[in-house]
């Protein structure tokens, strides 16, 4: 029978966790375009899809904050790292803040129209949606760059939280039979 692993702690999940907000918020931008290029009723759905997309994006961006504060008590406080690790919490706390308002303005988009029963002109909604754009660019910005930074900690520095278990040694997989044979010969 086969077994998962146990899931870590919640101060290791952060590696696991981070790519998440990652993807979804880098694809919501093209569901976006897709919706504005349609006609209102035809492209709703994409629009919609874009907005369930930011909201999830946006509440794991919160989960990621919280994982990688409590992954980052468990390294040792190194002048060249700490100043790394600094930049990439302000950062992280920025894109959180940034995407949560950014979220808003386009539920409120998308929203706004079918609260007031009334559908915006193509121009108009093309308009809108391409300042929107614009706005989000934005936020897409800081979170490359936060990204960049939690990089930086693991390629650069060699920062690494592990997804062990701590009461279980970091162990190398198990070697099955044929590979022992093959690293004999």
């Amino acid at each position: 029978m086969i077994q998962l692993p146990p899931i870590p702690d919640w101060n290791r999940l952060h590696p696991l966790i981070i790519h998440f907000p990652i993807a979804l918020l880098l694809v919501a931008p093209l569901f976006v375009i897709v919706g504005a290029m349609l006609a209102p009723p035809k492209g709703r759905a994409f629009l919609t899809s874009a907005l369930i997309l930011m909201v999830i994006g946006t509440v794991s961006l919160f989960v990621a904050l919280e994982t990688g504060d409590a992954a980052g008590e468990l390294m040792s406080q190194q002048a060249p790292v700490e100043h790394v690790l600094a930049a990439h919490e302000k950062l992280a706390e920025t894109t959180c803040i940034l995407f949560s308002a950014i979220t808003a303005v386009f539920a409120h988009l998308v929203l706004l129209p079918r609260m007031l029963k009334r559908e915006l002109s193509r121009a108009l909604n093309a308009s809108l949606f391409a300042a929107f754009l614009i706005l989000y660019g934005t936020g897409v910005l800081f979170l490359v760059n936060t990204a960049h930074q939690g990089g930086r900690l693991v390629h650069e520095f060699g920062v690494e939280t592990q997804v062990t278990l701590p009461d279980r040694p970091s162990a190398s997989p198990p070697v099955s039979e044929a590979s022992k044979r093959l690293i004999a010969d």
